[in-house]
């Protein structure tokens, strides 16, 4: 299950947020895949207090309305880290109080040891995390919650690119999103998508985006997956 689909304001408000942050841009970049895209997200540029504050917001309010159910959340090291701990402090102002958790990429073998910090990991796993590229983190995320006797059960991230995967540099039919929803089995929650920022640069084409709402059309007719 995919949350989120139908064109909402809060999607629409979030890539707004993106855009004025400068988190999200149009031009020409590189993706880790190799394609050339005419917009880049990068959620390590929500580095205030403020925009931090406010990513949470978003995150929490998609993640109620969805209606997912879990007992906590975990945050993939390292850009998750500091995303799970936002989200649990909202979460918890919204009067929904859930432990959280997260992991070092290095066991530490004094203090508490291991890699898991925070909450003892247990029941029903959200993750969190800021995008979903190949599904690779969130593998490794189940991984850890099924070590440590819990159930990985949805995924919280920012931005659904809903674009083909890559997997060993050849592009295949289903997008990360997807993978991790039918095939791994976990429940995908997604501030925005893909469909979200056509329908932003669409209602901004006056602005001077109109020739990115062109280029981003080119680009799903390309790579894009329903």
């Amino acid at each position: 299950m995919v949350t989120g689909n139908g064109h909402d304001q809060l999607a629409l408000d979030f890539v707004q947020f993106s855009v004025d942050s400068g988190v999200l841009r149009f031009g020409q970049f590189k993706t880790k895949a190799g394609r050339l895209s005419p917009y880049f997200f990068n959620a390590g540029l929500f580095d205030d207090g403020a925009k931090l504050g406010r990513l949470a917001q978003f995150y929490a309010q998609r993640i109620l309305a969805s209606g997912i159910t879990f007992d906590m959340i975990f945050g993939p090291a390292y850009k998750g880290i500091p995303l799970a701990a936002a989200v649990a402090i909202e979460l918890a102002r919204l009067g929904r109080n859930v432990p959280y958790a997260y992991n070092r990429k290095e066991a530490k073998d004094h203090g508490e040891g291991g890699t898991l910090v925070g909450a003892p990991v247990q029941g029903k796993v959200l993750i969190v995390d800021d995008v979903m590229s190949a599904g690779t983190a969130a593998r490794e995320s189940i991984a850890i919650i099924q070590a440590a006797g819990a159930t990985p059960h949805a995924v919280a991230i920012a931005l659904d690119r809903q674009e083909m995967a890559t997997e060993n540099g050849v592009d295949v039919k289903h997008s990360a999103v997807q993978y991790v929803r039918d095939s791994l089995g976990l429940q995908v929650c997604a501030i925005a998508r893909l469909a979200d920022l056509l329908q932003y640069l669409e209602k901004h084409s006056g602005a001077g985006l109109a020739e990115y709402h062109e280029q981003v059309l080119a680009y799903r007719d390309r790579y894009g997956v329903e």
